[in-house]
């Protein structure tokens, strides 16, 4: 009940950006909940296996996706460019697999392991009908998936409810081509530090390299003069 309460707590941080892209893409907008499960809605979330943000991208499926990452940037915890990254990799997948729960279970193990599974099971299609051959966490996945769609959507009927909701701070894009030290920028701008952390996840070593080329740093609205 405490982890729901906090990702009800977070959710107008991120569930209408998702739900943008989702809709972008055609895809369901129930998809929204995946970075609860995966990340605990957390852009700076990394796995024991290296996976990075939100949407838990491992690095070469990220590249894959057309997300940067190096040294001072990472766009795996970028919000609005691992949201679209994971639309599209999802639509991908979707037309490969032609079935949700599938799709689901490949996001989570790789499309490789589901082939796999397909194939032992003798060329089923159905996710319950390939559950006892995908890898033991998949198979909770897609019921973990279900519980915590059920668990935000029906929240109030359950009694779980928040004092204090988190929402996202309303900010400006400012593209940079030079090299920019956030602790520095801050206190030459009177931009609170956290704010700006907070509004670019992707920047790593609180720097902006000089070698990034129309850099968006994202910064508060009220700010923006």
């Amino acid at each position: 009940r405490d982890y729901t309460r906090e990702m009800i707590r977070r959710q107008e941080l991120y569930l209408p950006l998702f739900e943008k892209y989702l809709k972008k893409y055609d895809l369901p907008s129930e998809l929204k909940y995946l970075p609860i499960i995966e990340a605990g809605l957390n852009p700076k979330a990394v796995s024991g296996p290296r996976a990075v943000g939100l949407w838990q991208f491992m690095s070469p499926t990220a590249r894959e996706q057309g997300l940067k990452i190096d040294w001072y940037i990472d766009e795996r915890m970028d919000p609005e460019k691992s949201t679209e990254a994971a639309c599209k990799y999802i639509k991908w997948l979707y037309g490969v697999l032609k079935d949700w729960k599938m799709t689901l279970a490949a996001y989570n193990s790789g499309i490789g392991n589901v082939k796999r599974a397909m194939r032992r099971s003798g060329y089923k299609k159905d996710f319950w009908q390939v559950y006892r051959y995908l890898p033991r966490e998949t198979r909770s996945y897609v019921p973990q998936f279900a519980a915590i769609m059920y668990a935000m959507e029906y929240a109030d009927e359950h009694n779980l409810f928040v004092e204090e909701q988190l929402y996202p701070i309303a900010h400006d894009v400012i593209k940079t081509n030079q090299f920019i030290y956030l602790k520095a920028f801050a206190e030459e701008s009177g931009i609170s530090l956290q704010d700006l952390t907070q509004l670019n996840p992707a920047i790593k070593k609180g720097a902006i390299p000089a070698t990034a080329r129309n850099f968006e740093l994202r910064i508060p609205k009220k700010s923006s003069e």
